[in-house]
């Protein structure tokens, strides 16, 4: 059996994907704040896509937080735990030690994900000036983006019940009232891979024991680095 990822990975799609990234609608955010240009960055985009999406979780839900949960699993597998706690601790906002340490923490991830053959030192992770402010921005541009798009209603979901023989793990980032959203901290645009990631999620969703899924009638990506919204009505789908 195979993960989501791992199984669109196996698929050969038909010309432009089951679901073209064309079809989808653009719409591109007002934003005043500029990050700087992605080369500048000296953490691996990996990690900066996690920490954005944690630390946007984290900000909109401190009072029942468990944002970081994946990274606190992995530190427990390599007997991290301590280290974990020091730097969940120093996550508070959307200061330059709050940002540090989420990008630290997200980097006890892979244990969890992939298992602990694939972990790098934490302490090599010392992000810069410019790093840490495209962090800091993209978290607001979610943190907006989730104002206008919003109220979240799942969020950080399995699709239990929904799972079958071929595929039988991965994990949807949010839901809104009748939207399933995926975060995707990227300097392109989406991919056909993209697009049939939601789709296998979106039919994964109607059959799962999510009673939410019977009011998503729409699936989107969110961008937060290229500040763009990209949104598709299943009603529009072919084989719907």
């Amino acid at each position: 059996m195979a993960s989501v990822t791992s199984r669109i990975n196996q698929i050969v799609q038909p010309e432009g994907g089951y679901l073209k990234p064309s079809a989808f609608e653009t719409i591109y955010l007002v934003s005043e704040q500029q990050l700087f240009d992605f080369h500048l960055e000296n953490v691996h985009s990996s990690l900066v896509g996690l920490a954005v999406d944690y630390l946007t979780r984290f900000m909109m839900n401190k009072s029942e937080n468990k944002a970081f949960i994946a990274s606190a699993f992995g530190a427990r597998i390599i007997g991290a735990e301590d280290t974990y706690d020091r730097l969940m601790s120093q996550v508070k906002g959307l200061d330059d030690d709050s940002i540090i340490s989420a990008l630290k923490l997200v980097g006890f991830d892979v244990c969890y994900r992939s298992g602990p053959a694939g972990y790098k030192p934490i302490e090599d992770i010392n992000p810069n000036g410019e790093t840490i402010q495209n962090v800091r921005i993209m978290v607001q541009r979610s943190i907006e983006f989730f104002k206008k798009y919003g109220p979240i209603v799942l969020d950080g979901f399995t699709f239990r019940g929904g799972y079958s023989s071929v595929v039988d793990s991965g994990d949807g980032d949010f839901t809104t009232k009748d939207t399933l959203w995926d975060f995707k901290v990227s300097v392109s645009k989406p991919t056909n891979k993209h697009t049939l990631q939601l789709l296998m999620y979106y039919i994964m969703g109607k059959h799962s024991v999510h009673k939410e899924f019977d009011a998503i009638t729409k699936i989107g990506i969110f961008n937060p680095r290229l500040n763009a919204v990209y949104i598709y009505d299943m009603d529009k789908y072919p084989e719907h």
